[in-house]
């Protein structure tokens, strides 16, 4: 077995999976052969997120599952926020956090060695400089965080704990960095981050500004906008609109709502009120009415009664978003809400609440997407499909629409017309 053979495996956020590019760029740069299977190398990195409980628990399954004889190295956020847990757990050769850069280098150098390798210390303080080498998992995908870290305090969220506080590109960087992505062929920009509605607020700027230099940029390209919280979103919320309206940016809002409740939305330290969150749905939908809306909510947080988590479906029902990413309420370790003690609700319970907000997540979004029946007009192929000879594009509101062709489609702009709609995606036909 060649010991210069290294195979990466990326899961959670986008943001960690451009983590892992860069990881894959400098082992690549420093010499090292990235194989498509585990089973091929000698070293294997788990990059590895650890938002939710059950997210956890399959990443150290994952960990568990990996082939004898194997160095591994564990990365991501899941070393800062389970450390004990994973020592107990999950045998590992070499730890490191996110966003590791070219430390990834030394840290294979000396697990190689033998050595065994702890290298936390300074995870809480870095972000990749831009000029390291990346390899893109997607040709036409540019994955381009533009800060690490936030400045929210949610009672629920651990990723704190292993992304820090606040640390923004400027905003000149991120210009640059999309316009190399440009020309190494990216045809879509992601702007990603822990929250995007905070971006460049340590730099004395914003998102409103970032997005006007990004579009500036010549290119036929489209730009998606991130997850951003409420509270950060309203204050800016007359420009991000005007900003949004560029025809470079997809019309997708990734708002969490997290919880139709202002008390519970108060102890799980969300710093907006319900009728904030519509408000800004309200200004976007004025001026962009068939815009995409996303929104996440979490069932059974402590102190959520069954009232509460009526006003929860309430509110879901009357904003009627695309999507609802719904999740039951696992305590984070270190987290305020792991010491809540009032209110807290029973599995079962949780479970029923989870199944009924899906219930109505799936019925809102079939009906959302049968408004785009006949639909006729241009998309970009962004990715291959799951069954072969299957593609799968985004329309300017960043629905995905399927096409079926045996021709190479990735990273064309094609005409195309919605001829079938689902709960989750579109069915098209191209148009010739």
């Amino acid at each position: 077995m060649n010991p210069k053979r290294i195979h990466i495996e990326s899961y959670g956020c986008s943001t960690n999976f451009a983590d892992g590019e860069t990881l894959a760029g400098c082992l690549t740069q420093a010499g090292y052969t990235l194989t498509a299977s585990a089973q091929e190398a000698e070293v294997i990195v788990y990059n590895c997120c650890s938002v939710k409980g059950p997210t956890e628990n399959r990443m150290l399954d994952l960990v568990k599952r990996a082939p004898t004889g194997k160095k591994v190295i564990v990365a991501g956020c899941l070393p800062l926020t389970s450390y004990e847990r994973l020592q107990k757990a999950v045998r590992f050769d070499g730890v490191v956090g996110p966003a590791a850069g070219t430390r990834i280098v030394d840290i294979v150098n000396r697990v190689l060695r033998g050595e065994r390798v702890v290298a936390l210390d300074s995870a809480l303080r870095s972000k990749p400089d831009y000029c390291l080498p990346r390899l893109r998992g997607n040709r036409v995908v540019s994955l381009v965080p533009v800060s690490y870290g936030c400045l929210g305090a949610c009672a629920y969220c651990c990723v704190v704990f292993a992304r820090g506080h606040l640390r923004s590109y400027a905003v000149e960087e991120i210009v640059e960095k999309v316009r190399c992505d440009l020309a190494s062929g990216a045809r879509e920009v992601w702007l990603t981050s822990q929250d995007m509605a905070c971006y460049g607020r340590d730099l004395g700027t914003n998102l409103t500004v970032l997005l006007n230099a990004v579009c500036a940029v010549s290119g036929d390209f489209r730009v998606r906008v991130g997850m951003m919280t409420p509270n950060l979103a309203l204050d800016i919320l007359p420009n991000l609109v005007e900003a949004f309206g560029d025809e470079k940016v997809f019309k997708f809002l990734h708002l969490p709502v997290q919880s139709g409740d202002d008390k519970v939305l108060k102890a799980m330290n969300r710093r907006y009120t319900v009728q904030e969150f519509k408000a800004i749905i309200e200004a976007f939908r004025a001026a962009l009415p068939q815009l995409t809306l996303a929104t996440d909510v979490i069932c059974g947080f402590p102190g959520e009664t069954e009232e509460a988590f009526n006003n929860t479906l309430r509110v879901i029902g009357e904003v009627k978003p695309d999507v609802v990413n719904v999740s039951k309420f696992f305590a984070r370790p270190g987290t305020s809400a792991a010491s809540m003690t009032e209110g807290v609700v029973g599995q079962a319970e949780i479970k029923r609440r989870s199944n009924a907000m899906a219930q109505l997540a799936r019925q809102l979004s079939l009906e959302r997407n049968r408004l785009w029946l006949g639909w006729t007009g241009t998309m970009l192929v962004d990715e291959k499909g799951k069954v072969p000879g299957s593609w799968v594009g985004r329309n300017f509101v960043y629905k995905p629409v399927t096409l079926k062709s045996s021709a190479d489609l990735l990273g064309k702009t094609l005409t195309v017309r919605v001829k079938e709609t689902f709960g989750t995606y579109l069915a098209g036909a191209i148009i010739e």
